[in-house]
């Protein structure tokens, strides 16, 4: 340890107090060691022009503050994305494992502010096929990531965005928690990518909590993943892509697309690995950014990507993939809809297909059309959630045959191709695709409804779900269940 170097971080801090004008300032937690780091920057184009901060907490903090600056300080955008915790030890002449913190801090700092300048200022200029890489942390973007990068060296750089924060979730089984951003950065700087940290938790509560707890309060099973994917997180990385002069995003989705010379835009294909397939979550993205996005992992199968990631001496290669929604992590629906939805306890009556009551519930918005289990009557049945009413709090119980449905209807439908090529459909993420129709002729465009025939009856199509309407392999449009009438 260069004790010289510490000391002059220390005793003469770079920047400490100074807000650049036209800055983006964010603040730093460094959590149970209870210091603070506000750290502001200042980008021009593919340039960062200045840089300050303000250290609240130990000297070691301070100093670290002082040497991100100084590492960043006229620094390319890129050269300051590649700036970790080691940059920041280095240059205070190395760090004692109880001061390592301090680097870790002023790093994340430096990274929050760096995310936030580019976003609004930043402007690379455009690099044919660079490419934009979406990382989560696990092994997946990992792969993707690593493949990108084997294909253009030079060209790839990562991005990942932090969409939600709370402290009853389980940090690290969601995939979108600061904690799970700084661990995709230190896997990105230990590939040698410049990574990039976005803060899109404010986009992310608008764009996907609301609708999902609205959904619930208003008696459907709304799905936030096609959400998310379609219409916040990935356009949110589209628009940074461009920020940072790349052509293309790619993700680690199993996905693949096909027919991309037609003037309509491309569609997205089945994955080679039908257990991992997550083109109906991806359901939603417009044709001209399904353009623009890569699936390194669509010809994969998972087993293949592990060896990829082992080979490749990725750290995540054995990491368990994440299983719940990212903002449920750690928690459970009903508790999370009651402290952030205020849908608490709302009690309500358990009928038959008749009318009769069985029995009494505690809130609609705990069940979905299909549930056997969890419905609370110890007498009759097996019973199966047959409908539920948000007005009357009223939910319909009745037996398996009575779900039965051999017409769903969709509301707020996009065809990408003519309603004719719909040769099935998948009305959950994990069910089959069932042989199906499009009642009507109905050309590409915007629907505000449609009816679909089924080749079989189905057990029960939750309003708010997802129906994605296939030809073979391919996606050729989208909407959303609704209540039959």
């Amino acid at each position: 340890m260069d004790a010289l170097a510490f000391e002059h971080h220390l005793t003469s801090p770079q920047g400490q107090g100074h807000h650049p004008p036209h800055a983006h300032t964010i603040t730093a937690d460094g959590g149970s060691c209870c210091d603070r780091i506000t750290f502001s920057i200042a980008v021009a184009a593919d340039r960062v022009t200045a840089a300050g901060f303000d250290a609240h907490g130990c000297g070691a903090t301070t100093a670290a503050g002082s040497a991100a600056v100084e590492l960043v300080r006229g620094a390319s955008v890129l050269e300051a994305a590649r700036i970790g915790p080691a940059q920041v030890a280095e240059e205070l002449g190395g760090l004692s494992l109880a001061k390592w913190h301090a680097a870790e801090l002023a790093a994340d700092g430096l990274a929050r502010a760096l995310g936030a300048a580019v976003r609004a200022d930043g402007q690379l200029p455009r690099g044919p096929g660079a490419t934009l890489v979406a990382m989560s942390g696990g092994v997946d973007s990992a792969v993707a990531a690593h493949l990108c990068a084997a294909d253009a060296p030079g060209h790839t750089v990562a991005a990942t965005l932090e969409l939600w924060s709370d402290p009853e979730n389980d940090a690290e089984s969601s995939c979108c928690s600061s904690s799970a951003v700084a661990q995709a950065r230190a896997l990105a700087h230990s590939m040698g990518l410049a990574h990039f940290t976005i803060d899109l938790r404010q986009e992310f509560r608008a764009g996907v909590v609301d609708p999902f707890i609205a959904g619930y309060a208003a008696g459907e099973t709304p799905n936030p993943c096609v959400g998310c994917n379609g219409h916040v997180r990935l356009d949110a990385l589209l628009e940074l892509a461009d920020r940072l002069g790349a052509e293309h995003l790619a993700t680690g989705h199993y996905a693949r697309t096909a027919e991309p010379d037609d003037e309509r835009g491309p569609l997205l294909r089945t994955a080679a690995d039908p257990a991992k397939d997550q083109t109906y979550m991806l359901a939603a993205l417009a044709p001209g950014s399904l353009a623009r996005m890569r699936f390194p992992l669509g010809d994969l199968r998972k087993p293949e990507v592990r060896e990829i990631a082992a080979a490749a001496g990725l750290p995540v290669a054995a990491k368990a993939d994440s299983q719940d929604l990212c903002f449920l992590a750690g928690t459970d629906r009903a508790r999370f809809l009651e402290r952030h939805g205020d849908l608490g306890d709302r009690p309500g009556e358990i009928v038959d297909s008749q009318g009769t009551v069985l029995g009494t519930h505690l809130g609609q918005h705990r069940f979905t059309v299909g549930q056997r289990r969890g419905i609370g009557l110890d007498h009759g049945g097996p019973w199966f959630v047959l409908d539920k009413d948000a007005s009357s709090r009223r939910v319909t119980v009745g037996e398996r045959s009575e779900l039965r449905r051999d017409h769903v209807a969709v509301r707020s439908a996009r065809l990408h191709r003519s309603a004719s090529r719909v040769d099935r459909v998948k009305l959950r993420y994990r069910s089959r695709a069932l042989g199906a129709r499009v009642l009507g002729d109905l050309t590409a465009g915007r629907h505000a409804e449609l009816a679909l025939a089924l080749d079989e009856p189905v057990d029960g199509a939750a309003p708010g779900q997802l129906a994605c309407l296939m030809d073979g392999e391919l996606v050729v449009g989208w909407g959303t269940i609704t209540r039959s009438r």
